[in-house]
């Protein structure tokens, strides 16, 4: 495994600790994205979307999410949530996975993390 893989997130999120601890156990090598210090562009969000579709990534269980307003909230395209986290990198669920730009995970689970790095 190389150090092709890269863990996006926001460093203090609990969540992002336990990935990191994760993948720090078991010697997978990574480099780990801060996109609150770090940045995020546009462009890879749009890729990203891509890939999993913007209501994976998403987070609508977050604090940031739930502050808006109902008329921000409703009838989301995938145009939109761009903007939403674009605009509020909290708004993007984390971690992110990837590996050579290809999303392995969105969000952490010991389970999902187990079956992508096993074999």
């Amino acid at each position: 495994m190389t150090a092709s893989v890269v863990l996006y997130g926001i460093k203090a999120c609990d969540t992002m600790k336990k990935a990191r601890a994760w993948l720090d156990e078991r010697g997978v090598p990574y480099t780990f994205h801060d996109y609150k210090k770090d940045g995020i562009s546009e462009d890879v969000l749009k890729d990203w979307v891509s890939q999993v579709g913007w209501d994976v990534l998403l987070n609508k269980a977050g604090t940031t999410f739930r502050k808006l307003l109902p008329e921000q909230k409703e009838g989301l395209t995938e145009e939109r949530a761009v903007g939403l986290m674009v605009a509020q990198l909290s708004m993007i669920k984390r971690p992110v996975l990837t590996r050579d730009g290809k999303v392995l995970r969105v969000g952490f689970r010991p389970a999902d993390y187990e079956e992508t790095f096993s074999g």
